[in-house]
């Protein structure tokens, strides 16, 4: 299924996609790397691509603008695909890896990308959304807070010496984010 938006084209990636989803996930998320040691940020990077060429996520979502990639996300089906921690006890869908390429930011693709990972969701038979940022992620946390998710304190992770918070979105009861229509 693609879903159209000011030529932005929200669609399932293919296999070939893979780096080129591996490439926005760096670029993006980059910016982080001044913020943790260097040890954390080369572990990170590397769960970056493990995710993108592992097979553990349900559904790889990306964006495209000029018949470019310009955004992903990762849907997880539980916090154990996700992450490797059944212990957090979600058995609903985990929205990790969001990321927008520095050069194609202020369109509203993060916010079409969420809106496909909730519609997807909500088609599977699912009631809630869940994901993980910390706080250097401000933009982020702002946009999730924004689109209705709330804080889900009982999901958060300690990374070292990050706290890594748990969020969650209610998708039967949440009508801005406009879930049903295929047409954004």
């Amino acid at each position: 299924m693609e879903t159209m938006s000011k030529e932005i084209i929200i669609r399932e990636a293919l296999d070939r996609d893979r780096d080129a989803i591996a490439a926005v996930l760096l670029d993006a998320y980059s910016q982080y790397a001044a913020f943790l040691p260097e040890a954390f940020w080369l572990e990170y990077k590397q769960s970056i691509l493990d995710s993108v060429h592992g097979d553990a996520p349900s559904a790889r979502i990306i964006a495209e603008a000029d018949n470019q990639i310009v955004g992903s996300a990762l849907l997880f089906t539980s916090s154990e695909t996700a992450y490797g921690r059944p212990e957090l006890g979600i058995h609903s869908p985990v929205l990790r890896l969001l990321a927008v390429s520095t050069a194609a930011r202020g369109r509203g693709i993060a916010t079409l990308l969420i809106q496909e990972a909730a519609r997807r969701s909500l088609a599977s038979g699912a009631s809630k959304l869940h994901l993980h940022t910390s706080d250097m992620m401000a933009s982020a946390i702002r946009l999730y807070e924004r689109l209705g998710f709330h804080r889900a304190y009982e999901t958060d992770i300690k990374n070292g010496d990050t706290l890594v918070k748990g969020f969650r979105l209610d998708l039967h009861r949440f009508s801005s984010l406009d879930v049903s229509s295929t047409n954004h």
